[in-house]
């Protein structure tokens, strides 16, 4: 990247004017006409050098024109001692021409080269709805995983089921009170489920001898001790991991590994009352005294009743997720719900292993709230991923016009617009906030949305369709002024390595609105196949716009239809 070639060359310059370890960062003008990059380094530099600052800046300016380097067409102090660089027209066009070499790999980096990562989300629950709290997860976790992918690490990615706990024997026990027949397809399978699971969940809360029966299947689901019950189980584990997974391929997910709380229960336990020192008994629970002073709270990992909680399933987890993947990385998202109960188990993980905890980050994200209330959920009080994707895919459709689809045709771009709209909607601000879904305001297909995107892509499709056999050639520029929108597209790799560095998609997101509005403004004032000597020069700006706008949709997890 011209960045590290620049940040060389200046960190040479004030290394030779008495400025040497001074940090060196460069940002992008918000205002083009500012030129390409900018850096405040001289009054940073200025002060350790001690001389003035704007003196200091022409002081390095002078220096670096002295490179001689092609790709710099200038550079000028500015301000109290602000430097301003401007690229040459050799820089663009090479830039250009090898972007376009690159194909899809362009906007990749190396990164993480050689890391071994793996990225836990989703994490829904057997004998539970999958909501649209999962569908949070579910979206930011896979586009984090490709952002990893783009930084060339070996990517894994896993989700974490609760197979067993109190609300599994709750469902089970709603089964076997239930009279209906357990045959069905999918969706009736799933809803037997949850019907089964609100039963339970309601005579646990209002009915001690229900209570009690619920506590004793638990106990058996544990055990295996109990052929009915372990049938119900068995079946209910079986539905509801065969429903999630039409929910993963509508969303375009495929996990590399699959781990449960039924598998990591009795691990953890185990590692807890290995560790008397770190873990104490209290009350006859064996618990982890948080230090308060660091804004700790104190967790119980096994009860009294002498079970494994969720804190101590999840540190035999970390070690288990270690052995599956041997990971150098590994990622965890989650609602923001647990960050409390996170912060705890990664203080005594770091004491448990150390190596572990050091390689875990902890990643949270808001609430999904929908601007409507409730949408059209079979379950009432929640809201499911699927009803969500059938209402928006349903307004979509009906926005398709055209004779040239067919009706699967339709059927198919409103599924692809569908998604694009509600993982949009949830790529497009950082990942810790909660998020308002609009239906209408994310199926638009002008501003801020996933549609517009993909309707962009679309647009840039058809015209190259258009051009086929026409040549894009770079180097058919005419003048020395270089279009914004060459500009915007150069930029790319470096949005692509800051989201995957900081973990956060919606800087993907933010550059391709903004490339798009670019594109469409280039469009709207330009006749691109008009035979002149510059067409082909246009076309290589429309290839790379079609190029970098499908590989930013496929890092945000967001299908590319080819027409719409």
């Amino acid at each position: 990247m011209i960045e590290v070639k620049l940040k060389s060359y200046i960190t040479e310059a004030l290394a030779a004017s008495g400025a040497e370890g001074v940090a060196v960062i460069l940002e992008r003008p918000d205002d083009l006409g500012n030129g390409d990059f900018s850096t405040n380094v001289a009054m940073a530099g200025a002060k350790k050098a001690g001389k003035n600052p704007r003196m200091f800046a022409d002081e390095i300016v002078l220096a670096l024109m002295n490179k001689q380097d092609e790709d710099i067409a200038g550079v000028e102090a500015a301000g109290p001692g602000f430097i301003n660089f401007r690229l040459s027209k050799t820089y663009f066009q090479n830039a250009l021409t090898e972007a376009l070499a690159l194909g899809t790999a362009f906007g990749e980096n190396n990164a993480l080269s050689g890391k071994k990562t793996i990225v836990e989300y989703t994490d829904p629950n057997p004998f539970k709805e999958f909501h649209i709290g999962h569908l949070m997860s579910n979206t930011i976790g896979e586009s984090v995983a490709r952002l990893t992918e783009a930084s060339n690490a070996d990517t894994k990615r896993a989700c974490y089921q609760g197979d067993v706990g109190m609300h599994v024997a709750k469902a089970v026990w709603g089964m076997k009170k239930s009279e209906r027949s357990q045959q069905g397809n999918p969706s009736e399978l799933i809803a037997w489920l949850s019907q089964s699971y609100a039963l339970g969940a309601m005579g646990f809360e209002k009915d001690e001898i229900i209570k009690k029966e619920v506590t004793e299947i638990n106990k058996k689901i544990y055990q295996r001790s109990d052929p009915e019950i372990d049938h119900l189980y068995d079946l209910g584990r079986k539905i509801s991991l065969a429903y999630f997974e039409t929910i993963y391929a509508r969303l375009g997910t495929k996990f590399d590994h699959y781990f449960f709380e039924s598998e990591t229960a009795g691990f953890g336990k185990e590692i807890v009352e290995k560790h008397p020192l770190i873990f104490e008994t209290s009350d006859g629970a064996i618990v982890y005294k948080g230090d308060e002073s660091m804004g700790l709270h104190t967790r119980v990992f096994i009860t009294k009743e002498g079970l494994p909680t969720y804190e101590a399933k999840e540190l035999g987890l970390a070690k288990i997720k270690y052995d599956a993947s041997r990971y150098d990385i590994s990622i965890v998202i989650t609602g923001n719900e647990v960050n409390d109960y996170f912060k705890v188990l990664l203080d005594a993980m770091g004491k448990v292993f150390p190596e572990l905890a050091a390689k875990t980050e902890h990643y949270s994200h808001g609430m999904l709230r929908l601007t409507t209330g409730k949408m059209s959920s079979r379950t009432g009080d929640v809201i499911t991923t699927e009803s969500l994707i059938d209402e928006t895919k349903e307004k979509a459709l009906a926005k398709i016009r055209g004779e040239e689809f067919t009706e699967k045709e339709k059927d198919e771009i409103a599924e692809q617009v569908a998604i694009g709209a509600i993982k949009y909607s949830i790529l497009r601000q950082a990942a810790g906030k909660d998020i308002i879904f609009d239906v209408e305001q994310s199926l638009s297909f002008e501003g801020d949305s996933g549609p517009y995107l993909q309707y962009t892509h679309a647009r840039t499709r058809s015209l190259l369709l258009k051009a086929e056999g026409k040549r894009a050639d770079p180097a058919q520029l005419e003048g020395d002024e270089i279009r914004p929108l060459h500009k915007y597209l150069l930029r790319f790799p470096e949005v692509v390595l800051r989201a995957q560095k900081e973990r956060e998609p919606h800087y993907v997101a933010t550059y391709l609105i903004e490339l798009a509005r670019e594109f469409n403004s280039f469009y709207g004032n330009t006749v691109v196949l008009d035979g002149a000597a510059d067409e082909a020069y246009k076309l290589a700006l429309v290839t790379l716009v079609s190029q970098v706008l499908h590989k930013g949709l496929w890092l945000l997890g967001i299908p590319a239809p080819v027409k719409m």
